[in-house]
């Protein structure tokens, strides 16, 4: 509902700010993505990737499951010296588990950064093919629908130079 009414809002600046009438649009990016063919032979690369990883994290459980058992069913017969170092063994292998997981599944991880990868192209395309038809059609603007965001703009509505150089002169 916000973006919806961010979307609005926008759409009423730009009407009552400009002397001109304005061509907008929308596009629905998920639609888009759930429909290409691309998008989905990417998706099913990265399926793969993820089913390797959780494979490699599945057996890092297990190689860790076997030490608490082998450490419970031997604790009577072990040292304590032997038993500081298979918990200190046991401890590092955790601690790799879980520094394995954060790198691939955590803020920037090799899945994020993966599936980056494998969209760049994709998204690439569709943002050169909503230009060509915000030019062929004379839009001035087009949302996506699915984020609010402005997929695309005319160069001419872009302030931004506006705003830097005023900026700059207030120093």
């Amino acid at each position: 509902m916000r973006k919806i009414l961010t979307a609005m809002f926008i759409v009423c600046l730009l009407s009552v700010g400009l002397a001109g009438e304005v061509k907008i649009g929308y596009i629905d990016s998920q639609r888009i993505f759930a429909e290409s063919q691309e998008y989905q032979d990417a998706q099913a690369k990265f399926d793969k990737d993820v089913e390797n990883w959780n494979a490699q994290a599945e057996q890092m459980k297990k190689d860790i499951d076997q030490l608490i058992d082998e450490l419970e069913s031997q604790s009577l017969m072990l040292s304590a010296e032997k038993k500081r170092e298979k918990e200190a063994l046991l401890s590092a292998k955790q601690d790799t588990l879980n520094q394995f997981l954060n790198a691939v599944f955590g803020d920037n991880g090799k899945a994020e950064r993966r599936m980056a990868e494998l969209s760049k192209p994709i998204r690439d395309k569709i943002l050169e093919v909503i230009e060509e038809i915000a030019i062929e059609n004379n839009y001035d603007i087009i949302f996506d629908a699915g984020t609010v965001n402005i997929a695309y703009a005319k160069k001419s509505l872009d302030l931004t130079d506006e705003v830097l150089e005023k900026i700059a002169a207030e120093k």
